[in-house]
């Protein structure tokens, strides 16, 4: 499995090149799966789901002209037998992962069997936002909303990284460096403050930033 973490989605060519890159084929040729699963956990999470799958948003995933667009609901999946969706996931080329609340992607990532299934996937995984975050050991109380019943922050750990997206966002005010900072802090690994222009791509272990915005990197 390869990683292409986002804040904000494909936004830049730098970006949009790097998903090509790690495709090996163009995204005409391509199969894509899209999860907006976090997006319930939010109020309005229904038309959020909507706009991500309609390309309204403003942050461009599914819209970029792939070969075919299937929808993976992971709440469904533990009332339904694998064989109806995992052959499918075997068969995707990129799977697309919408924000919304990382704590609730996190939990039915994990109660579905698809965290479990990722990284024997041949397959692109392209995050925004939370379906970025979701990928890390842990998110930070700075970012919990939605409580699993265990409590706690920690998330999937497929990478050894955390991210803080939307640096400097206009409409999240709360997303400064200051508070980026302040967030790192408090996290045991690597952090990354990113914003919408930005992305990390993970690939056999190595991580590169791609970027045409600003970013830093909290050691």
């Amino acid at each position: 499995m390869k990683l292409l973490l986002t804040a904000g989605g494909v936004t830049n060519k730098s970006i949009h090149d790097a998903l090509v890159g790690m495709l090996d084929k163009p995204i005409a040729e391509s199969n894509a799966l899209g999860i907006s699963t976090a997006s319930y956990a939010l109020p309005g999470g229904a038309s959020k789901a909507w706009q991500f799958f309609n390309g309204q948003p403003g942050n461009p995933m599914c819209e970029l002209g792939w070969k075919s667009m299937g929808m993976l609901e992971l709440t469904a999946l533990p009332s339904i037998d694998q064989e109806l969706w995992v052959p499918m996931l075997k068969e995707t080329d990129v799977l697309l992962v919408n924000g919304g609340d990382p704590m609730y992607l996190s939990y039915w990532m994990q109660q579905s069997g698809l965290a479990e299934l990722l990284p024997s996937l041949r397959l692109v995984y392209v995050g925004m936002s939370a379906g970025s975050m979701v990928m890390a050991p842990n998110i930070g109380e700075f970012f919990v909303r939605w409580k699993p019943p265990t409590g706690g922050d920690e998330t999937l750990g497929l990478v050894d990284f955390a991210m803080f997206p939307h640096l400097d966002h206009e409409m999240l005010l709360y997303n400064t460096m200051a508070n980026a900072e302040k967030w790192a802090a408090g996290m045991q690994g690597p952090a990354y403050a990113m914003d919408d222009q930005t992305a990390i791509k993970v690939v056999d272990g190595a991580v590169e930033v791609v970027s045409e915005g600003h970013w830093k990197l909290f050691t």
